[in-house]
């Protein structure tokens, strides 16, 4: 499905095929989603919790990142503790021919956590490509803006320094297991 946007530029929309899971992979999930079991055996104890033998939940898991359905397994660093303990949002004047050379420019910076580009209709709002730069201070995370303006050419911005976290936390796309999995 295809729309232009204010700007004329052709905008894409795909329809995604839903997947259907079990009620005990949708246990696998709503535990991994959150923490990873704290023990030897992980996928053990996620097995035994979903009624699955170990094999099968390794086996879903990988499938799921083959297929893109997972992006990673990592470790979630909080920022703060890190010594990173200044982000900013910088917003930046892009043209939507420029957006997608630009934002694949500026997400290449090592200090971007985010990078996004969402059209305004706002015209007293002009800026519509938007990183998430963290650093150790707020000098830290102006040189990344200066390095971004640099690397993806890009000049006219504002930043938003973030003053106040209210609240952090993935989406929960699947209940946890003492929940409801349905």
């Amino acid at each position: 499905m295809a729309d232009t946007s204010r700007s004329g530029v052709k905008l894409l929309y795909f329809n995604v095929m839903a997947v259907s899971f079990s009620r005990a992979q949708r246990i696998v999930l709503g535990i991994v989603q959150e923490n990873i079991p704290d023990c030897l055996d992980p996928y053990a104890e996620i097995a035994a919790r979903a009624g699955l033998g170990e094999a099968e939940v390794i086996d879903f898991l990988r499938a799921l990142l083959a297929q893109g359905a997972i992006r990673r397994f990592g470790a979630s660093i909080k920022h703060q503790k890190a010594g990173y303990a200044h982000n900013a949002m910088a917003a930046w004047k892009i043209t939507p021919e420029k957006a997608d050379e630009a934002g694949r420019l500026a997400a290449r910076h090592p200090g971007v956590s985010h990078c996004y580009y969402r059209p305004s209709s706002f015209p007293d709002w002009p800026y519509e490509l938007y990183t998430m730069v963290h650093g150790r201070s707020r000098a830290e995370c102006c040189r990344a803006i200066e390095e971004i303006a640099g690397n993806a050419s890009l000049s006219e911005h504002i930043v938003l320094d973030s003053l106040k976290e209210l609240k952090k936390s993935s989406m929960r796309y699947f209940p946890l297991s003492g929940e409801n999995p349905e």
